[in-house]
This record gives structure tokens, C-alpha cells and sequence, in this order.
């Protein structure tokens, strides 16, 4: 049974910054794709960083802002986020793909609209101005 649990939401100020963590059950994570995906209330789910096949991948509104890097011996995932926006505010979700290597806009996009592959439960991060 693969677990990702997400940690390190929180709410801050404009401007400031969090680090979220996903901690991955298998002992495999360089075997996945991972990614973190968003979803605010009303809208719909999309990606905000990808990890895979020694590549990432950034939505456009994180770029510059958000880095997404792994740490394989302790397999687990985190997502650096600075000069958060209240436009960040939303649920920040975990997600890893078997097989898949390196993450693309399309794949991205397909992957937040099946949301196949493994999820974590999702950790709220409020921006406020």
C-alpha cells in the first residue's frame, strides 16, 4: 500500500514563505513521477510542480517563486514556496506516478484531471494580504 501523508501548511502573510513536506511510503520515490498539484475552492485542480526523470516542471504562476525538489534517502518530496500571493491560498495535494518519467505541461494537466497514481490528503495553505 503506497501513503503519502503532506505537512507543513499553514497560514502567512503575504510575501512570506512555507516549505511543505510529502512523505512517501515505498522506499522507491526515484521510481515515480511526483508532483504537487493545488486546488482552491470553486476551481479546479491543477499542478504546480512536477519532479521526475532528473527533470521539474513549474506552472507558470510559481515560477521563480516555488521549487520543488527530492530527497531519495528519506523519500520524501517538498515544495519551497516563497513570495506566497493570497492567489496561493488553496489545498496543496501530494501525488506520485509509477513509471512515469519526465514531467510535462500535458502530462501534468492530464494527471490533475484523472488523478490517477497516488495522493496524499492535502495540506491548506492561506495567504492572507
Amino acid at each position: 500500500q503506497v501513503h503519502l501523508v503532506e505537512s507543513g501548511g499553514g497560514s502567512v502573510q503575504a510575501g512570506g514563505s512555507l516549505r511543505l513536506s510529502c512523505d512517501f511510503s515505498r522506499t522507491t520515490i526515484s521510481s515515480y513521477c511526483m508532483a504537487w498539484f493545488r486546488q482552491a475552492p470553486g476551481k479546479e485542480r491543477e499542478g504546480v510542480a512536477g519532479f521526475g526523470g532528473g527533470s521539474t516542471w513549474y506552472a507558470d504562476s510559481v515560477k521563480g517563486r516555488f521549487t520543488v525538489s527530492q530527497d531519495n534517502d528519506k523519500n520524501t518530496l517538498y515544495l519551497q514556496m516563497n513570495s506566497l500571493e493570497p492567489e496561493d491560498t488553496a489545498m496543496y495535494y501530494c501525488a506520485g506516478y509509477l513509471g512515469a518519467s519526465r514531467p510535462t505541461s500535458d502530462f501534468m494537466n492530464s494527471w490533475g484531471r484523472n488523478r490517477s497514481g497516488y495522493w496524499g490528503q492535502g495540506t491548506q495553505v492561506t495567504v492572507s494580504s
